[in-house]
């Protein structure tokens, strides 16, 4: 039944919407990005725990917009074999760019959380130093454990082939997958729900919400949909996609339905570039309400500590 199965249809449709995708998203993340590097790198004097977090975030967008100018191009043309090399480096810095702006946005998170919802370990645990040494981790995580995997993705002595399709069996083994999805995408996108929640009803409980408190809650809300909306069904299809690989999923409808919705959802999942991108805006205003909160905690943690003094 897989061998009757035909994907011409999906192929032909996602060769003109992968067009309309990704040109806008290209051009507009682009900008919005190398702005936003200008921002923080140029125009701010001082640097924060969160201009560096955002400065490695841009960076990452960065990194994940530049193959896609030749993703465009392998989705309608076989590169030939002397390419594979290029093209294993290109999948590098695109899944590079993927994963290791998840894992800067979980650490936003993180920081954030601890920023609003302990305020006393704030003062040791956050500098600007701990942020840079955490953005260069994660920098030298994703690349040490994407490198090598991706490479696996491509078998020798192809003598065409589509470069960002058509994975090897190794680029599809269990362990690859459940890693990624695991590592990859859950416990990061728990732990980045997790802190918002906490963060977000740590300002509701402080009482009435004053305009910067509110101004950091949409943030928040805003910067968990800008994650869990272009991740959440690349992941959920890359889970569907490996279950046809596994021949646990035989029927020709699903798999050309799953096969569609694998290459829109990873396809529309770049739009995290300039969704991250508008996020930056606010990033002022965020340090702001930190700040104000930082104080509004201290204030009434030294209340509830002469109260309970007192008794």
């Amino acid at each position: 039944m897989t061998s009757n199965c035909s994907f011409e249809g999906v192929d032909h449709l996602m060769k003109y919407f992968e067009l309309v995708i990704y040109i806008p998203i290209f051009v507009f993340g682009l900008i919005l990005n190398v702005v936003a590097l200008f921002v923080f790198c140029v125009a701010l004097r001082k640097w924060t725990e969160s201009t560096m977090y955002m400065t490695s975030l841009a960076l990452m967008d960065v990194l994940l917009l530049f193959p896609l100018p030749f993703k465009m191009h392998a989705a309608n043309h076989r590169w030939p074999a002397d390419y594979q090399s290029l093209c294993s480096v290109l999948e590098i810095l695109y899944f590079v760019g993927i994963y290791g702006s998840i894992y800067t946005i979980m650490c936003i998170a993180v920081d954030r959380w601890v920023a609003i919802c302990h305020p006393y370990r704030a003062k040791e645990l956050r500098s600007p130093k701990a942020a840079f040494g955490t953005c260069i981790g994660i920098w030298v995580l994703v690349v040490a454990v994407i490198s090598p995997t991706t490479y696996s993705f491509r078998d020798l002595g192809q003598q065409d082939f589509h470069c960002f399709h058509q994975f090897s069996e190794k680029g599809w083994s269990p362990s690859v997958i459940i890693s990624l999805q695991v590592f990859g995408f859950l416990m990061p996108a728990l732990v980045v729900v997790y802190c918002s929640a906490q963060t977000i009803w740590a300002l509701k409980q402080s009482g009435k919400l004053s305009p910067q408190s509110q101004a950091c809650v949409k943030i928040i809300y805003s910067s968990l949909s800008a994650f869990l909306l272009p991740f959440t069904p690349s992941h959920l299809a890359i889970f569907l996609q490996f279950l046809v690989r596994q021949d646990v999923i035989q029927d020709c409808d699903s798999m050309v339905g799953i096969s569609l919705f694998i290459q829109t959802a990873m396809c529309l999942s770049n739009v995290t570039c300039c969704l991250d991108a508008l996020c930056y805006y606010f990033i002022a205003h965020e340090v702001r309400s930190t700040k104000h909160t930082f104080r509004l905690s201290m204030i009434s943690h030294r209340r509830a500590t002469f109260s309970t003094s007192e008794v």
